[in-house]
């Protein structure tokens, strides 16, 4: 059948490698090598499912320019494969392909939000013209929006990145709301930039030009924080030798930042409610108040709901708060962000260490598609800071321009499955990973390398050809034993 579907001219020259990224889902192998082999001769890059599950897995993890779709699979329809495709993502063309060549199934498939339908067997060049056709069409698309959208964060957002639907909404909603005076609460997991949110805010508010006062609440004492918010006189309390300014003041005209509002005491949520609300406050062991014109924008990671219902944080100050509320997603739910953030931080730390730069200043590191790899896979719990610890790592480690997986922190390399698993009698698992066996080769050799070196790591790192570092992380990676010379 492969054969019969196929039909090539012999001297067929591939295209452009970059022309597109096809998936190709159907239960029968004939069907998959054809349309490999056909799309593949003109220069796209295309990826098989052997059924409806190892497709929409694939769909998660990566990003296509058009999907063919088989109609009837043994573990899920077709139909049912589309309509969770168009769930996800109503944009990415989907051309069915069936045997079952009806126009009520035609017909159908359309409803449900396939963009074209190819009965079997199909005509190669009638196929090639319509994939070309969508994939033009939708990057066409894409490249549009993109574009627009790049060219408004480039200019409006310098140091905020992301081009994933959810940050751009979130910067969409960043840009309408900085112009006004309303209090703002910006809600995210730890390490998503809610304060690199809060001074976009005010750097394109009409307060730009005054100061943004950002206040770590977690991290002043409670009974220090009344006297930083508001300032104190002399003689206010033991220790005030001189009069100090407090943040409140310092922030006039301008923008004040509460980072974990969610900490601060019952008492002092009383003094910031009557700040919000009467524009003015009155300093320790002052019985003068203090008018003040400062916008509040305010961060917690809590759930400060929860906490009015514990009786933790005054309800009139939460929505007194709550005018506006900025829910930032956390980098697992937006990891297309990653390559784009990891180039960011290349580009930031290169620059620091004044290392691997190119003549316009930009990093010149990549990671290793395995690395890469890993870090789309990782689930992120300390979201974009701990993303740009890993990378500020890598500047630090890496020893060439392509920075491998060896320079990522245990944690991640362990939860991609490098820990090797053996059985009762110490031999590979049966069921080993790939990363296990290579892990598991890999230790054999560095081994028996150490053995003929005599346990000096010095010698072994010369005779691989590497950084001695390079050989050290891999010895600790793999748990490798050092012996003594000699012993």
């Amino acid at each position: 059948m492969a054969e019969a579907l196929l039909n090539l001219p012999p001297d067929v020259v591939p295209a452009d490698s970059n022309r597109g990224r096809i998936l190709v889902i159907d239960d029968e192998p004939d069907i998959r090598e054809s349309l490999e082999a056909l799309l593949s001769q003109e220069g796209y890059q295309v990826d098989l499912a052997a059924n409806a599950a190892a497709g929409l897995h694939k769909l998660e993890s990566s990003l296509y320019d058009l999907v063919l779709l088989d109609l009837m699979m043994p573990d899920k329809s077709g139909m049912q494969v589309l309509q969770e495709i168009r769930t996800r993502d109503p944009e990415t063309p989907v051309c069915m392909i069936t045997a079952y060549g009806s126009v009520e199934v035609a017909v159908d498939a359309l409803k449900n939000g396939a963009n074209d339908y190819f009965p079997k067997p199909w005509d190669n060049e009638k196929l090639l013209i319509e994939v070309d056709g969508w994939i033009s069409k939708r990057r066409l698309e894409r490249e549009n929006t993109e574009l627009k959208r790049a060219l408004r964060q480039r200019y409006s957002f310098p140091n905020i990145v992301g081009k994933s639907e959810r940050m751009l909404k979130i910067l969409d909603l960043v840009g309408q709301v900085a112009q006004s005076r309303a209090t703002i609460l910006i809600t995210g997991e730890t390490g998503t930039g809610k304060e690199l949110i809060a001074n976009a805010i005010h750097a394109h508010s009409a307060r730009a030009d005054q100061p943004f006062v950002p206040v770590h609440s977690g991290s002043v004492p409670p009974d220090l924080l009344e006297s930083a918010l508001f300032g104190h006189l002399k003689g206010a309390f033991t220790g005030a030798i001189s009069a100090r300014k407090g943040y409140f003041e310092t922030a006039h005209r301008g923008t004040i930042f509460f980072d974990e509002i969610g900490t601060i005491s019952l008492e002092t949520q009383t003094k910031l409610l009557r700040v919000i609300q009467e524009r003015e406050f009155m300093p320790l062991g002052s019985t003068e108040t203090i008018k003040v014109d400062v916008r509040i924008v305010a961060a917690t990671n809590a759930d400060l709901k929860k906490f009015v219902e514990e009786g933790k944080f005054r309800e009139d100050l939460y929505y007194r708060l709550n005018v506006i509320n900025l829910a930032l997603p956390p980098l697992r739910d937006r990891k297309e962000d990653i390559p784009a953030l990891v180039e960011h931080f290349f580009t930031k730390y290169c620059r620091e260490s004044e290392k691997f730069l190119d003549e316009h200043g930009r990093s010149r590191l990549s990671f290793e598609p395995e690395a890469m790899q890993i870090l789309m896979d990782h689930s992120w719990p300390g979201n974009v800071r701990e993303l740009e610890n890993v990378v500020e790592r890598a500047v630090v480690l890496a020893s060439q321009p392509s920075v491998p997986a060896d320079v990522l922190p245990e944690h991640l390399l362990e939860a991609r499955g490098l820990h090797v698993r053996r059985d009762e009698s110490g031999h590979l698992a049966s069921d080993a990973s790939l990363f296990e066996i290579v892990a598991d080769f890999e230790r054999r050799v560095i081994v028996e390398k150490l053995e003929a070196c005599e346990w000096s790591q010095t010698a072994a790192a010369e005779a691989f050809r590497i950084p001695l570092s390079t050989l050290n992380q891999k010895i600790k990676r793999l748990n490798i034993e050092i012996k003594k010379r000699g012993g």
